[in-house]
């Protein structure tokens, strides 16, 4: 499966403001702990993450990638 999202889960702090501007709805916190004691960030289903990067720019600690696929160049 292609990743559109990449969560550093031992950095996030489970503050779940990328919850809130996913448009698609795809991010959730965890049922799992990570190694800081909070319910990190995680997304299930890559294939529906448009690759907006919302959950990136709002992200207080900078724990999250995005990845887009490359556009090809127009030929003039």
């Amino acid at each position: 499966m292609e990743q559109r999202v990449v969560f550093y889960e031992d950095l996030c702090k489970g503050c779940s403001l990328c919850v809130s501007v996913c448009p698609t709805n795809v991010i959730h916190l965890a049922e799992h702990i990570n190694v800081r004691g909070y319910r990190p960030a995680e997304v299930n289903e890559q294939h529906k993450c448009i690759s907006c990067a919302a959950c990136a720019r709002i992200c207080p600690d900078v724990v999250i990638t995005v990845f887009r696929e490359e556009r090809k160049k127009a030929v003039s």
